[in-house]
């Protein structure tokens, strides 16, 4: 289905009364709830206006029109008026015209527009709810979203979709690459209908941290990730050099690894540029290789690493972030559908090609990023990626235990 078909979710009922699948966990949350008013639970309706305050909502409004966009309204056929918002779980695929932008419950309150009487939670689905608005429940939703509604609750969690994912093996593995961040973020790592953190933190996150403001910009730096070119190419070139030296020798101490870096680079751009170029890049080279045994040395105390094992190449920092700059550029509407597929596909095939296991990748992401932020201090650049690694090797549904690399 194309995205001209589907702007408001809509996911039937399950037949002959058996028991949804709910796209994630939030969902089946909310469908139990659901089930429990109908019961007769009479808090049910109140523990269901509590989780979606702490879990914060979508609600769709055309492209452009801002986070301070009037919140959209539907007419029903008794005419009465209502604001329409969703969980993330339920939203459909990214249209070119109509966005969803992430809301509190608090925020919303303060956008209501005037004459309009109800909320609409995940209309159309079986997890909906309905409630009254006024000013005594703007207040609720206010109150709330103040005690229940911590962002950082909502990260360093291994989210994973049950419905509306591909099939593909590829696909998948390409997804599977981005976990890292998909787990920093709490985003379902497995789905291609990205929304994110909404349109316009999409927009916003590109645009500040990687320069990207327009489809041109996404595709240069989507292709310079895919290719690995956005690291420093000194990472991979000194881990190239004990490849090298343990191919040929079975061994690579550091004193030798730092004299083979240093002989290997004078012999490829001797003549080529200022001998005091050559001599500030070898000392550079040298001193990243002392760097890098530190890192390779906390890591196996950390079970990052075998108690033998090492970094073979950086590639995974680049193709990790590849996969997600590609969900991220669809997400702000830079690219395509089927461009943000195909480069998916295209990371986690050179990702295959590169690594023997999701923790080798693992470990030679964790080195990427710690030599890109850490400073060998050790610090949250560090820590919160080695928390993360511990989870996706083995949460049941993580990525890393049901996709094969290979």
């Amino acid at each position: 289905m194309s995205s001209d078909e589907v702007i408001l979710p809509v996911l039937p009922d399950p037949p002959d009364g058996r028991p949804w699948q709910a796209p994630a966990a939030l969902e089946e949350r909310l469908y139990g709830l659901c089930q429990a008013r109908e019961a007769g639970d009479e808090r049910a309706s109140y523990d269901y206006l509590r989780v979606i305050a702490a879990q914060g909502l979508y609600r769709p409004v055309p492209i452009h029109a801002g986070v301070d966009a009037p919140p959209v309204v539907i007419t029903l056929s008794d005419g009465t008026r209502v604001v329409v918002v969703y969980t993330a779980g339920v939203l459909p695929q990214p249209h070119d015209e109509i966005v969803y932008e992430f809301v509190t419950l608090h925020r919303l309150g303060r956008l209501w527009p005037d004459d309009v009487e109800a909320l609409g939670v995940n209309l159309q689905t079986p997890c909906e709810a309905w409630f009254a608005f006024d000013e005594e429940e703007r207040e609720i939703w206010t109150e709330l979203t103040q005690d229940l509604f911590r962002p950082d609750d909502l990260a360093d969690r291994v989210e994973t979709r049950r419905t509306g994912t591909p099939a593909d093996k590829e696909t998948l593995r390409g997804l599977a690459c981005g976990a890292h961040l998909c787990y920093a973020n709490g985003d379902a790592w497995n789905t291609l209908d990205w929304h994110g953190a909404g349109f316009s933190a999409e927009v916003e996150r590109l645009a500040e941290s990687w320069g990207i403001t327009d489809h041109d910009s996404w595709a240069d730096t989507q292709q310079r990730l895919l290719a690995c070119e956005v690291s420093p190419w000194a990472w991979d070139f000194t881990l190239d050099a004990r490849t090298w030296l343990l191919q040929q020798f079975g061994r690579a101490d550091i004193t030798l690894w730092r004299d083979t870096v240093e002989q290997t680079l004078r012999d490829r751009i001797s003549g080529s540029v200022p001998e005091e170029e050559i001599e500030r890049t070898a000392t550079a080279l040298r001193l990243l290789v002392g760097q890098i045994a530190r890192y390779e040395a906390r890591f196996r105390a950390d079970g990052l690493l075998p108690p033998d094992g090492h970094v073979r190449t950086v590639a995974a920092w680049d193709l990790g972030r590849a996969t997600m700059v590609a969900r991220w550029g669809l997400g702000a509407r830079h690219a395509t559908q089927h461009e943000m597929r195909t480069a998916v596909e295209r990371a986690g095939a050179d990702v295959r090609n590169r690594y023997g296991d999701w923790a080798e990748f693992s470990a030679g992401y964790v080195l990427g990023r710690c030599l890109h932020f850490d400073e060998e201090t050790f610090g949250t650049w560090y820590t919160s990626v080695l928390d993360a690694h511990h989870a996706l090797t083995s949460a049941p549904d993580s990525p890393w235990l049901t996709v094969p690399l290979h």
